[in-house]
């Protein structure tokens, strides 16, 4: 695949002013990010914007694809998982780069019809160092067929430790897409959601979901060194999730969503 090798790199300088944001669209207490404060796991979703003109946008909001993300006929895109590694802070009020690597593309024929899979890989650095390293598999896939049959999610476990629950209402979700630059209208257009990519509601971001995650890790490892986890099913707006987590290995957790129903939305283990 000629895509393959395909690299594109975004410098930013880390605002403290969209860390700010975030904290509060993730409603979390505590002072307020300021210059030289090292960035929370996760958050560099915030940053490194890639704007696009109108035109250069698909009909889902995402940029179209067959630039740099090579265009396989399939419309319909979604997160399906990623890998991190945190190597240092990286602080907020300071330079940044980010290069972004395409490193492999799979098409695949499944049950509920054909499929591709783009692997990425991201590394940022700051002064020259390595702060963080990251893989992530984005799934495209054909048109919605009213008669194709829905994928079976798996069923949660329910033996965590601990456990918090939250429901993400519609504003919750417009607000991460505004602050990620995430112009994908399953987010936020309930129509599009339903009535084009045959969703129940406006579709939780799989970001989000990780990012909870991550949030419960921390509070209950500390730092992080790692973090990977695997989108399984999609939370919508109208839903309560519950974020659990046990221990697992001599100094890892065991995490995932479950929603209402029992299914599995998310799994992921962190260290």
């Amino acid at each position: 695949m000629e895509a393959i090798g395909r690299t594109v790199e975004i410098s930013d300088t880390l605002d403290p002013a969209r860390a700010a944001a975030m904290k509060a669209t993730l409603d979390l207490s505590g002072p307020v990010p300021e210059a030289r404060d090292a960035l929370p796991p996760f958050w560099h979703y915030a940053y490194f914007w890639e704007p696009q003109r109108p035109a250069d946008l698909g009909r889902d909001g995402h940029p179209r694809t067959g630039d740099f993300i090579p265009n396989l006929g399939l419309p319909r895109r979604m997160w399906a998982g990623g890998a991190l590694e945190f190597h240092a802070s990286i602080r907020l009020g300071e330079p940044a780069v980010k290069r972004t690597t395409i490193t492999d593309v799979q098409e695949k024929d499944a049950r509920s019809g054909k499929l591709a899979v783009v692997s990425l890989e991201h590394r940022i650095t700051q002064r020259g160092e390595l702060c963080l390293s990251e893989t992530q598999s984005l799934l495209y896939r054909a048109e919605a067929a009213p008669d194709a049959p829905k994928p079976i999610p798996p069923v949660a476990p329910t033996d965590e430790t601990v456990s918090q629950s939250r429901k993400f209402s519609a504003t919750d979700l417009f607000r991460y897409s505004a602050l990620t630059f995430n112009g994908h209208r399953i987010h936020y257009d309930r129509d599009y959601a339903k009535e084009v990519e045959g969703y129940a509601g406006l579709v939780v971001h799989g970001p989000i979901l990780a990012q909870m995650l991550v949030n419960l890790a921390e509070s209950m490892l500390g730092e992080l060194s790692s973090f990977s986890f695997r989108a399984t099913a999609p939370l919508f707006d109208f839903e309560e999730a519950t974020f659990c987590a046990r221990p697992e290995g001599e100094d890892g957790l065991a995490l995932w969503v479950r929603g209402p129903d029992g299914r599995m939305c998310m799994s992921a283990t962190a260290g």
